[in-house]
């Protein structure tokens, strides 16, 4: 019994705290805009090299209008 109220105390103690344990960014706010500012860099960045990996950045062939298969 005595096991499972320390297990219960340190459940409610972990649950009631915010955010990580170990900050991710520094305590300097000069530096931490900094940091966020990279990190939203390297998010953005995801998609552009998906589109690249996938071909899906490559110029279209399509006419923008339609044609009736002719020479115009």
């Amino acid at each position: 019994m005595r096991k499972a109220g320390w297990i219960l105390l340190a459940g409610v103690l972990i649950s009631t705290s915010t955010g990580c344990l170990i900050p991710m960014y520094s305590g300097d706010p000069i530096r931490r805009a900094q940091q966020l500012i990279y990190t939203s860099e390297d998010l953005r960045a995801i998609t552009d090299e998906w589109e690249r990996i996938w071909f899906l950045d490559q110029p279209s062939h399509m006419t923008p209008y339609r044609t009736h298969g002719g020479i115009l």
